[in-house]
């Protein structure tokens, strides 16, 4: 492997072990087996490194949830397999999980600021879906920025927080279920309800 990919590896395994505020370029410099100065002549700082395994985490979440998007199934039931895939996906991965940590311990800026650039990233795939859904009649015409939001929001509540709330996770079957009930019977045109 490359240096460069080496100290990319390394400083990914330091964030996700010791957080953005914990991790420093000289723990990353001794899991990388480099020296300090070698992650200078590929990044700036930490915050430019750590913006980069940033890009890479939101990649992934795309690639994730564009691969959940059959063609010939719904919108509805599309979105509920990309959401539901990105938000599993982010409730396993470590770093979003030590973000998360750091910014209920501590308060990290830099941390908050990555989770809201993930999300931000989740918050436009879900807009783009629901503007080709109004565009093919699949719902009616909504504001799709208010729209996206309100969907995340829910799946959030649903996947994450009631877990810790109530000590128990709901299935994917019952998130689905729930969703119905209270989003997509709502956003169905008018003519297709029962």
């Amino acid at each position: 492997m490359d240096k460069r990919k080496r100290i990319v590896a390394a400083a990914e395994q330091s964030f996700q072990l010791y957080g953005y505020k914990g991790t420093t370029m000289v723990q990353v410099a001794k899991l990388a087996d480099v020296a300090k100065g070698t992650i200078y002549t590929f990044f700036k700082n930490k915050e430019d490194l750590f913006d980069e395994i940033l890009e890479n985490l939101i990649d992934t979440l795309k690639r994730k949830a564009e691969a959940a998007i059959d063609p010939t199934d719904t919108f509805f039931n599309n979105l509920h397999r990309a959401i539901y895939d990105i938000l599993a996906f982010r409730k396993q991965h470590q770093l979003t999980l030590k973000l998360s940590q750091e910014v209920r311990d501590i308060g990290t800026g830099k941390a908050q600021a990555a989770l809201d650039k993930v999300e931000r990233a989740i918050l436009a795939f879900i807009e783009r879906h629901i503007v080709k859904a109004i565009e093919k009649g699949e719902i009616i015409p909504c504001d799709p920025r208010k729209t996206a939001f309100i969907m995340l929001k829910i799946y959030i509540a649903l996947v994450f927080e009631w877990e810790e709330k109530n000590e128990q996770s709901l299935s994917e079957e019952e998130i689905a279920d729930l969703f119905d009930q209270f989003i997509v019977l709502g956003l169905k045109p008018r003519n297709a309800m029962p």
